[in-house]
């Protein structure tokens, strides 16, 4: 069987920890410790992501007697080690003596150590000194009770534009593009006359008189993402070689532009991630939830690791807002209903010195006899409780589509509008999804859409043929499909299509384009639906086969009600005709008046929905509705309070009240609340940040 979170999780059920790092403490504390990780139902411990200098004080010189010491303790304990490999950040030794291994950003500086992060991905010196580290702590800790997963650097994103990097630039395009003449065709330097006559005369997207080559950084995304993957498959193929039973990850940090995670997440065991919501931020529950099920989309729907969150304030925003009590709790069960299946904080304990002295930690500065740890005790024990749900899946019938490579190409610079954000859109498009309960897979354009009845791309501004056209089939096989403006603009080379727009789904969406029109922000666009969705009785039938009367005449009455009412909408307007398709929305002003701005086209089995504007929220929520009948989606619950999240996790229902108000939430059929053992019958009742898991 394949190693992933079920090798962590049998006889231990879900995970609970964090980051340990005893080399910042005497060695009387690590005893204290392991009592108190006892009495916290601590069960995982990741140790060592930052003692390179502890572990390596010399080139070639080791002390692993500290860590030895360590993982006894740990193993002692019963509580389980996952050990870093820590090429995050070498120790001052390598950027002394071989200074060519520090980072050198696009203006020709380099970085020097005394922070993190203090390398250069492709630096041939510092690859060696990783793969000597690796091999040393594989060599030692290879049989080690308390081992159970490597963790291969920390949170990777390192750029560097050295020589070095240049030199492996061009090792990387010589084998995307073969010869000279494929890479001018791709890169069209007849543009500019940026013509290359030699592979040396090719350097990265260093600092510029103006705009640069937007395909030459279209591949030195590529690159930099393939770079760092490149580095992790090193480390890990180390690892495995000497612990093939034992998993290996790295820890992403959620929509995170510099890495492909879809790309390292095929090379890991288990996809794990760091994530610190914003206290005070009213998206943040949205985000979050979004956040989760990409993770879980990374891993093909596997469980997932949230390797780091905090139980209070960090340090490393402008003015850092404190979490009230039983936030950290609701945020770290928000990650068990979208399918984790560990949940661990940085760090243990708060650091007395250094650059996160201040942030928060599960013991804080003022010990263990603190109202804090006494919720992270209470916290720990009480996932003991929800062991059942370790290893169940989060169905999903919609899939949200993001890609990275259209990331990094919509967002370059000489585009019409720097307002277009993949990731905002991403959310808006999200937020009606959650605020109904319905569970979303994040999927790349690549993947195997037909078990979902309802697929949303809400930017695709860079689309392949053959993405296009599986999306296209996907349609007329029976599926709906709703993408979003300015897409399907640039093919994989991020060369315009030349027609009218989206050139490679003109024929499934029935309609097309000739203008993008960037909104002035001084007056709302105004719009008005015409209709062409179900009316209110056919979508009320239509959810009801899904989801009973109740839901179906509440889908029914928001689909119908809008016929005919007007919505703003913000940024952006294209010039849309119809060609097949109904009109389902209209500009109702200026010179796009009479236009469309929304429309949906029965073809085939199935329906596509194509959007030309960015509606205001309450109109995009009110589409959400329409697209979800024509799907026959239901969400988790028939009626869902504001502020309140529902989520399915195998039998489990769990409801989750992000509000500020004591919410009333009706429940189809009897349950027993796994946190409390109590019984529930025709409602439940949750305070501000309380959390239900049901189980009928």
């Amino acid at each position: 069987m394949k190693l992933g979170m079920h090798t962590l999780t049998e006889g231990r059920g879900l995970l609970f920890g964090g980051d340990y790092n005893p080399e910042q403490w005497p060695e009387e504390v690590w005893v204290e410790d392991a009592g108190l990780m006892r009495a916290a139902g601590v069960n995982l411990v990741t140790v060592g992501v930052f003692s390179w200098s502890r572990l390596e004080p010399e080139p070639g010189k080791h002390d692993f007697g500290w860590l030895d010491r360590v993982m006894d303790l740990m193993a002692g304990n019963g509580i389980a080690v996952d050990l870093a490999i820590p090429t995050a950040s070498p120790p001052p030794w390598l950027g002394h003596r071989w200074p060519e291994t520090l980072p050198v950003d696009e203006a020709g500086h380099r970085l020097w150590y005394g922070s993190r992060n203090q390398y250069c991905p492709s630096s041939g010196v510092y690859r060696e000194r990783s793969q000597s580290i690796t091999t040393a702590l594989a060599e030692r800790y290879a049989a080690h009770p308390a081992l159970a997963m490597w963790h291969v650097g920390n949170e990777y994103g390192e750029v560097c534009h050295c020589d070095e990097s240049a030199a492996a630039f061009r090792t990387w395009l010589r084998a995307r593009y073969g010869d000279l003449d494929r890479l001018n065709e791709a890169w069209g330097t007849t543009f500019w006359s940026q013509g290359y006559g030699d592979w040396a005369e090719i350097v990265p997207p260093r600092r510029a008189p103006y705009i640069i080559n937007p395909t030459q950084r279209l591949d030195w995304w590529r690159f930099c993402s393939d770079e760092l993957l490149s580095h992790f498959r090193e480390q890990r193929d180390v690892l495995r070689a000497h612990t093939p039973g034992i998993p290996v990850t790295t820890n992403f940090m959620g929509l995170f532009k510099r890495c492909d995670y879809f790309s390292f997440a095929a090379e890991q065991d288990v996809v794990s991630n760091d994530w610190y919501p914003e206290p005070g931020n009213p998206k943040a529950p949205a985000l979050t939830a979004l956040t989760h099920d990409l993770m879980r989309g990374l891993g093909g729907g596997r469980p997932w690791l949230l390797m780091e969150q905090a139980t209070n304030g960090v340090n490393w925003r402008p003015h850092n807002l404190p979490k009230p009590p039983g936030q950290f709790r609701l945020e770290s069960l928000q990650a068990v209903a979208r399918g984790a299946d560990g949940l661990c904080y940085f760090q243990w304990r708060a650091s007395r010195f250094g650059s996160e002295r201040f942030h928060a930690a599960m013991v804080p500065h003022a010990g263990a006899d603190t109202r804090l740890h006494a919720a992270v005790r209470a916290h720990g024990q009480e996932l003991r409780k929800l062991a059942e749900v370790a290893g169940e899946p989060v169905p999903a019938r919609v899939a949200m589509v993001f890609d990275w490579a259209s990331w990094w190409a919509l967002e370059d610079r000489g585009r019409p509008s720097d307002r277009l954000n993949a990731t905002e859109q991403l959310l808006d498009y999200y937020v009606p999804f959650f605020e109904r309960g319905v569970s979303v897979d994040v999927v790349p354009p690549s993947a195997d859409l037909s078990a979902y009845a309802l697929v949303v791309a809400p930017n695709l501004f860079l689309l392949g043929d053959r993405d296009a056209a599986a999306m296209t089939a996907y349609v007329r096989g029976g599926g709906v499909l709703v993408v979003g403006p300015f897409s399907g603009v640039v093919d994989p080379d991020a060369h315009v299509r030349t027609g009218r727009f989206p050139v490679p789904l003109r024929e499934v969406l029935g309609g097309s384009g000739e203008e993008w029109l960037p909104a002035s922000e001084e007056r709302p666009v105004r719009c008005r639906w015409n209709g062409g969705a179900p009316d209110g009785a056919e979508a009320g039938a239509q959810a009801g086969a899904q989801a009973g009367a109740q839901a179906g005449a509440q889908a029914g009455a928001q689909a119908g009600a809008q016929v005919g009412a007007e919505f703003t909408a913000h940024t952006w307007t294209e010039l849309l005709r119809a060609e097949g398709a109904e009109v389902v929305a209209e500009f109702t002003e200026g010179d796009l008046a009479g236009s469309p701005a929304v429309l949906r086209h029965a073809t085939g089995e199935g329906i596509a929905w194509y959007v030309g504007t960015m509606p205001e929220p309450a109109a995009l929520a009110a589409l959400t509705e329409r697209v979800l009948a024509d799907a026959r989606v239901s969400g988790a619950l028939p009626e869902l309070p504001p502020g309140v999240e529902a989520v399915r996790r195998g039998d489990v229902l769990f409801l989750l009240n992000h509000g500020t108000e004591t919410a009333r939430v009706p429940i189809p059929e009897a349950a027993v609340d796994l946190l409390t053992g109590s019984p529930a019958e025709g409602s439940v009742t949750l305070a501000p940040r309380a959390v239900a898991a049901l189980r009928p």
